[in-house]
């Protein structure tokens, strides 16, 4: 059990030390979210599974409050609405349950944070297009590197990693610190 646990945590050190080394790429992330909220801009989040859970989180923190009391920032998380979701997925399909609240919510000055840890999610990558399309930005949350997401992005964070629950923990810290930053300015 020990040698699983010591295995473990080199994966999650290799991870952080390669997710250190882009510390610029996480600072870009932080100024073009900031850059979104000064010019009255939103934030629209989207992922599957354990991403979409994060894109709620990070719109809980930017609604709510991340350490300090702050102005409210606007941010969806896309993924929330299981009336808007269904009927889509539905009617539609599945690959547009996340393209057609971007059609309907998003504006030039807003941005697109996609996560997919594969990078190729279709239901992902059919947002950024329709993000694409409206000139909104894109800031991707990927775990693998040279991904379909990544090459659409304004920014994006890669945390690579060989476990998906790993690249997910490193998502977690980056956009935590980028709600360190936020709340510094608000």
């Amino acid at each position: 059990m020990n040698e699983k646990i010591q295995s473990y945590l080199k994966n999650h050190s290799a991870a952080f030390e390669k997710l250190a080394a882009n510390s610029d790429n996480i600072q870009k992330a932080a100024e073009l979210v900031i850059s979104c909220f000064q010019q009255g801009g939103k934030v629209l989040l989207c992922g599957n599974g354990g991403s979409a859970a994060d894109s709620q989180h990070i719109a809980g923190e930017f609604v709510g409050r991340f350490r300090k009391n702050r102005q409210p920032l606007p941010a969806v998380a896309l993924c929330a609405d299981t009336a808007v979701i269904t009927c889509i997925a539905n009617d539609y399909s599945f690959d547009e349950i996340f393209s057609r609240p971007v059609e309907a919510l998003g504006k030039k000055g807003d941005i697109l944070w996609a996560f997919s840890t594969s990078g190729s999610s279709a239901n992902v990558l059919k947002a950024a297009e329709k993000a694409k399309e409206k000139n909104i930005k894109i800031l991707a949350f990927t775990g693998k590197a040279n991904s379909k997401l990544e090459a659409m992005a304004d920014v994006c964070i890669c945390a690579s990693a060989e476990l998906t629950c790993i690249a997910q923990e490193m998502h977690q810290i980056v956009y935590h610190l980028i709600c360190e930053m936020i709340d510094e300015l608000y």
